[in-house]
């Protein structure tokens, strides 16, 4: 199995996220993408966090970090054709990283179709965009990963022609049957006949509803289209800070970090009383910065 490599990257102007937080996100979604999605999906991928594009190796792709993404779309291919995704800066920038992290780990190059029964009751067999993270997208269907909220994603099965008993149809458990879209989300389909894209989206109201896209022009990739016309990666980072969900990973953070500089303090303690133990390892290595001063001089 070919190995997903990504990188993520910060190039805000505002230089709002510090070294320190850019590698607590990477190990997040490293760990969501070993942890949860990787044996769902059979996808195998790594997440590592560089300081700048320069440091990026090649062959990776990068997640890269931005004060405005200028379409609203977060998924790009590059001159020769390979995928990177821009994330817009927010408070809660994990999840749409997360969001656009998964999708890239499930559909690298943003065309990946797959038949099935339309939910629009007006059609037939259709060909939905695979986008893993869509239906269920809200930051309150959203959950924790060492205090950073991350994005629920859906299942295989989310395409099953029937509701099966048992059926896992999201990650999170919170889509209860084939091809639902909750609160926030939206999925996409071509329709064979027309040659026209529909969506089901349930951004406002009570209830979801059908949206006509027409016809999508153009050589670029089907979800870049997608992402452009339903804004995404703006909506993502506007709604979620207003939410209860994001206020409860917010706290969590705080614990967190807590939890994680008491134990840098009992292990530079540790350090230190092995230190003090073996005064014979110390006292060795200042003779040799001593001979080093003098062979310098």
């Amino acid at each position: 199995m070919l190995i997903v490599q990504l990188a993520l990257v910060s190039e805000t102007q505002t230089n709002q996220i510090s070294p320190s937080q850019l590698t607590r996100v990477a190990a997040a979604l490293q760990k969501q993408a070993t942890r949860d999605f990787g044996p769902i999906w059979d996808v195998n991928a790594t997440v590592d966090a560089f300081d700048r594009l320069e440091d990026v190796p090649v062959g990776y792709w990068p997640l890269i970090v931005v004060d405005d993404v200028p379409d609203a779309a977060g998924f790009h291919t590059d001159e020769n054709g390979q995928p990177f995704s821009l994330i817009e800066f927010g408070a809660s920038w994990s999840l749409t990283a997360s969001h656009e992290m998964l999708e890239m780990c499930a559909d690298p190059f943003g065309n990946r179709l797959v038949s099935g029964k339309s939910p629009h009751p007006d059609q037939g067999q259709v060909e939905f965009l695979v986008e893993v993270s869509d239906p269920s997208e809200a930051e309150e269907f959203g959950y924790t990963i060492n205090g950073m909220l991350v994005s629920d994603f859906f299942t295989p099965r989310f395409y099953d022609p029937v509701v099966v008993e048992g059926a896992r149809y999201s990650f999170g458990g919170h889509i209860k049957e084939p091809r639902q879209v909750l609160r926030g989300g939206y999925i996409s389909w071509r329709e064979p006949v027309s040659d026209e894209w529909w969506q089901q989206t349930w951004f406002k109201g009570n209830e979801p509803k059908f949206r006509n896209l027409g016809r999508l022009t153009g050589s670029g990739s089907l979800r870049a289209a997608i992402d452009a016309r339903t804004k995404t990666v703006s909506r993502l980072a506007a709604s979620a800070p207003a939410s209860k969900s994001f206020s409860d990973a917010k706290a969590l953070t705080a614990r967190v970090k807590e939890t994680t500089n008491a134990r840098a303090e009992a292990w530079r303690a540790q350090i230190e009383r092995l230190k003090a133990a073996n005064p014979e390892a110390k006292a060795w290595k200042g003779n040799g910065k001593a001979k080093g001063k003098g062979k310098g001089k």
